[in-house]
């Protein structure tokens, strides 16, 4: 019944005659103009995706903020833009709200460019994302595997490498600074919705430059830390967190952490934007990693954007499905699949805990058996 419900709706709605009847009739009218409206915003997104990126590229955001409106020829000189193209990226940016008009006509900051300028992860990541329409160009050759080398592959060295404890220095340095500049968006998720005071002493794999431990320090000073990651990532840390002045609290160990045993004596294990870049397979063998390193009762917590069980947010399918298949490997999954996950390698007790954004991040905890019990 559902399916053929859904088969007449479609035929009802791709129907011309329907589509402008729906648009006249008053019962009808607001319903079809704001599906249309959608419709084109989804056709058009690319270019608007374009303009956000030449404001944060060409620093107008930063330059209204820390100097006031401008007038359009002061915004066209300080960008380095001709007069006409300013004015047709400032008129683009006002229509998406990222720019608006000030009384007095000149160019301020809208509400959607003040909210980057807080939140320079959001800056640091449309940024980067040159990579990946560059890697869209032609996404019918990526989905059938032709695309050959991905730019985000390169950028992103451990998706393509067997063995990555051998990456040096240089190559972990990019990717490992946008995390860092990204991650304070989902740690302040994640710190605000699992109760880490409860513990004793985390460990945080896969923690990059320590910026969910420096947070988690700032909100939790009595919480020992340590960091798991690669080597020459886990030595970045080491620097990062010595010049925070947190060396004396937070002790970071190199290695691999699908093939290494990770350090012991935790009692809570944080993932953080982890399982997502990693196939299931990997994902299986490095729970099993986490459950050996707990102990009974301890705790392992996963937090990163997740595909959503009803398609009420897109961004896990649709954004994160793309990018990680640029990368080159990964997947979104829902918080189903990642209980299921979890139950498998033996973690029971498995609850997700409310987040204020969640397209932006859902956390889930799970608790090791007190008992030793594998469901294979």
């Amino acid at each position: 019944m559902r399916d053929r419900l859904a088969d007449w709706r479609n035929r009802l709605l791709a129907s011309a005659r329907f589509q402008r009847w729906a648009a006249g009739f008053p019962l009808t009218r607001l319903i079809a103009r704001r599906q249309a409206h959608d419709l084109f915003d989804l056709t058009a997104g690319f270019v608007y995706a374009q303009v956000l990126y030449c404001c944060v590229h060409l620093g107008v955001f930063d330059l209204l903020w820390r100097a006031g409106p401008q007038t359009r020829e002061e915004l066209a000189q300080r960008v380095s833009l001709p007069l006409d193209g300013a004015d047709r990226l400032v008129r683009a940016a006002i229509a998406l709200k990222l720019l608006e008009t000030r009384s007095d006509g000149r160019i301020g900051l809208g509400p959607k460019g003040a909210v980057v300028v807080g939140s320079p992860g959001i800056a640091a990541m449309v940024d980067h994302h040159a990579m990946l329409y560059a890697d869209l160009a032609d996404p019918v050759a990526l989905l059938r595997g032709e695309r050959g080398p991905t730019q985000l592959g390169g950028y992103w060295p451990y998706a393509k490498t067997d063995d990555p404890k051998t990456l040096p220095a240089e190559q972990v340095g990019a990717y490992s600074q946008l995390m860092a500049q990204s991650q304070p968006l989902v740690a302040a998720e994640a710190l605000e919705a699992y109760p880490f005071h409860k513990h004793r002493r985390l460990l945080d794999v896969g923690g990059g430059d320590g910026a969910f431990l420096t947070a988690a320090a700032e909100s939790m000073p009595a919480l020992e830390l340590m960091l798991f990651d690669l080597p020459a990532v886990a030595e970045r840390a080491r620097q990062q967190i010595a010049a925070a002045g947190l060396d004396d609290w937070v002790t970071t160990h190199g290695g691999d952490f699908f093939a290494d045993p990770l350090p012991q004596g935790a009692d809570v294990i944080t993932l953080v934007r982890i399982l997502h870049d990693h196939d299931d397979a990997r994902v299986e063998r490095l729970l099993t990693n986490v459950y050996s390193a707990l102990p009974a009762g301890g705790t392992v917590v996963v937090a990163e954007p997740m595909a959503s069980d009803d398609s009420a947010a897109p961004v896990g399918d649709a954004y994160f499905g793309f990018y990680l298949l640029a990368m080159g490997r990964g997947r979104a999954r829902t918080a189903a699949e990642q209980r299921g996950f979890l139950r498998h390698a033996g973690f029971e007790a498995v609850r997700e805990w409310r987040t204020r954004q969640p397209f932006l991040c859902r956390v889930i905890s799970a608790r090791k058996a007190t008992r030793n019990v594998r469901l294979d």
